[in-house]
This record gives C-alpha cells, structure tokens and sequence, in this order.
C-alpha cells in the first residue's frame, strides 16, 4: 500500500480527511482506549464507525485491515518513513501513537518499563477477564446450568481488582508518576463494570482506591469525549 485509498477499508468507509489517521473502532472498552489516546494527544484523526453489532468487522474489507476480525485498527497515512501504516491491538496502537506524539510514554528506560508492565497487564489480565465476565455474569447468565465459569472469572476478576487497588494506594497513575498509555488502557475496563451490572458480584465497594482512580481519570475530558468515539449508529 502506498497510499491511503488503496486499502480495501476506504471503500467500506471513505475518508473526508485522507490525511489525517484513520481510526476505525466502536466505543467497547478497547475502543475508547484508542479514541481516549487519540484525543489526549491531539493527533489530527478520521474516526469511522465499525458497527460491530452489525458484523461490520466481518467484512472483507475490515479483514483487509485486522484479520483477527477486532476493533480497533487504524491506518496512519504517514508513517515514519512517509508511507502508510497499519495497526491493530490496541497496545500495538497505542505504543504507536505515543512514540508518534512524544507524549504518555516516558523515555527513561525505568519509567517506560513501569508503564509498558501495567499496560501488558491490562491486555493480558484485567481487559480479558472482566469482558469473560461480564459475558458470563450479564449475557450469558440463562444459557448455562453450569457455575463453573462464571465462578472461575468472578475470582480472577477479584484478583485482579485487588491487585490494582493495593497498587494504587497514595497513587493516582498506575505508573511513573504520571498519565500514560496504562491508565488509558485500565480505566474503560474499570468503567465496563456497571455495563456489566457487576458490582455487587465483584465486591466494587471493597476497592475504595479503584473507584478513586476510575474517577479521576474517566472523568478527564477526553476521556468524556472518548465514550462517544466513533458514535453508535
């Protein structure tokens, strides 16, 4: 691909601003990550709806672009070297946008281990857990007589809360010292929990410093912003 309007994507969604980053998601938790990421850099960006309720990340032209049929991807027209990128999972993206910008990942090497630890725990633990749990708690709670699990993912969600919640004592950023990539990968996770209508099964209450922290960063205005990007059809 040498240029932006080769790939199959812009037929299914054409860009008005050929430019600029492409963004092309649905506001999941692993979408608002990437918008909340977008909008703290201020990176000019195009974002296209990927109706994933539609199956809209089946088509072939979306495939094209992520061939794990998932959102987020984006395509940034002009990549380091002058040509068009292509991306997708949302810590792939994300390290990209930051080292783009020069913003929320820090340089010095101890710093930038902090952040790319917690960000990998989010993607690898926290992120995966609460979506199985949510699928077991909240969308799959009549088609199994088998607590098993629902169980299995409830503890391990738990665990997971209460390793960030004694994480965060006296702390208001995971890492660094500072806003990064990590809080902007965890807090949409934390915020599923009421999509989920998970508190009263993860104990919520018991975390005093995670919903310290939930609040403090969903309610940055990005972060506002983010939930609404690309908008629901």
């Amino acid at each position: 691909m040498t240029k932006l309007t080769d790939h199959p994507i812009t037929k299914l969604r054409p860009p008005e601003f050929p430019e600029r980053i492409q963004l092309y998601s649905f506001p999941t938790p692993n979408g608002i990550k990437v918008s909340a990421m977008l909008e703290e850099t201020g990176l000019p960006y195009e974002a296209h709806t990927i109706n994933i309720m539609q199956n809209d990340q089946m088509t072939p032209e979306f495939l094209a672009l992520n061939p794990n049929n998932k959102i987020p991807a984006i395509i940034d027209p002009c990549g380091p070297s002058g040509d068009p990128v292509e991306i997708f999972e949302t810590g792939a993206i994300m390290i990209y946008l930051a080292e783009k910008s020069g913003k929320f990942l820090p340089s010095a090497p101890q710093a930038k281990a902090e952040v790319l630890s917690w960000l990998m725990w989010q993607m690898g633990g926290l992120g995966p857990m609460l979506g199985q749990f949510g699928h077991f708690h909240k969308f799959a709670a009549d088609k199994t007589t088998d607590d098993y699990a629902k169980d299995r993912f409830t503890t391990e969600a738990k665990r997971l809360l209460g390793v960030l919640d004694e994480h965060l004592r006296a702390k208001d950023f995971v890492a660094a010292g500072q806003h990064t990539i990590a809080d902007m990968a965890i807090w949409p996770w934390l915020n599923a929990v009421s999509f989920y209508e998970g508190e009263e099964a993860l104990s919520m209450s018991d975390y005093g410093n995670v919903a310290r922290y939930l609040t403090l960063h969903a309610g940055r205005p990005a972060s506002k912003a983010a939930m609404n990007i690309p908008p629901r059809e």
